[in-house]
């Protein structure tokens, strides 16, 4: 908790308006946070942008509480840009990964007030990205938080060089012991891998590049969803998005996307395909292109990538 405090500048006097899950860590978190402070705490038992953005404004919130699917329905909601939030000085954010055009998003229209915490219910608090990081660089997971170690191993459990790509793993006093039906997670002189991979830049900020186990090997190429996820969500016409592999019989496995649209869209699948092939390498192109309603998601945003057909 000390680290989020030294982070994070919440006040005695802060109104905090919680809109992720209170079963789920970081909502709870949040609530005994804001309990310990003193300060005054504004929930509702459902969510819905709308409400909840004149809930913020009527309450006068100085800080709310937020996984990244919360703040992307808030953003995408008819009624954000008429509603007064210059009195947010806080946005918390975490529960799944912060797609960029998200930070991007919020921080030209929701303004400097964004953080983005990293971490997992089995390690506990990892890094913590401020607004001024963001802003610098909108894809990074910030900084260590006091307390905290964060390692990047390789295949051979030793420590990779600054700036390489590996495996993530985390050391505090936070981390759990075991699932409740048994098992834990990788454990390496005393540090939990989040099950994440990354890098560490030489200026200390560490960089998810996604989840291991969401790899996709095509062609002998390996893919992270996440990239083409973002790279898609850019795009003015796509509110929601998500990427996964299907079996091919030539290539292992082919990129199939699933999109969500606005209204008013006239996409179609060459159209999301050459939005993609524009800035990424062809292995990342999707191959399969399917139009969809909603992107099935877990309450704090994940996304239930096995349900995507």
């Amino acid at each position: 908790m000390t680290g989020l405090l030294d982070r994070i500048p919440y006040r005695h006097d802060d109104t905090v308006a919680i809109t992720s899950p209170l079963f789920h860590a970081w909502g709870f978190a949040q609530m005994v946070l804001a309990a310990a402070l003193g300060c005054p705490i504004s929930v509702t038992r459902t969510f819905d942008a709308a409400e909840t953005l004149a809930r913020i404004d009527a309450d006068d919130a100085t800080a709310v509480a937020v996984v990244p699917a919360i703040l992307q329905r808030l953003l995408a909601d008819d009624t954000f840009d008429d509603v007064d939030l210059s009195q947010l000085r806080i946005v918390a954010s975490s529960g799944s990964a912060l797609p960029v055009p998200i930070v991007e998003d919020w921080l030209e229209r929701g303004g400097d007030n964004l953080y983005n915490l990293y971490g997992s219910t089995e390690v506990g608090q990892a890094t913590l990205a401020t607004p001024d990081e963001l802003r610098a660089d909108p894809a990074t997971a910030g900084r260590v938080i006091g307390g905290s170690e964060v390692r990047i191993l390789g295949a051979d459990d030793r420590e990779v060089a600054t700036g390489e790509t590996g495996r993530i793993f985390v050391g505090n006093g936070n981390q759990f012991d075991s699932y409740t039906g048994g098992g834990t997670k990788d454990v390496v002189d005393g540090l939990m891998s989040t099950g994440d991979v990354g890098y560490l830049r030489g200026d200390g900020l560490l960089f998810v590049t996604g989840r291991a186990d969401d790899m996709i090997v095509s062609g002998g190429e390996n893919v992270f969803p996440q990239e083409v996820e973002d790279l898609l969500l850019a795009h003015p016409d796509i509110t929601d998005a998500a990427v996964g592999g299907v079996d091919d019989a030539s290539l292992g496995q082919r990129l199939a996307a699933h999109v969500v649209v606005n209204d008013a869209s006239a996409l179609d699948a060459d159209d999301v395909r050459r939005h993609v092939s524009t800035t990424l390498a062809r292995h990342k192109t999707p191959r399969d292109v399917t139009f969809c309603a909603e992107i099935p998601r877990t309450a704090t945003g994940k996304i239930r990538r096995a349900e995507l057909v």
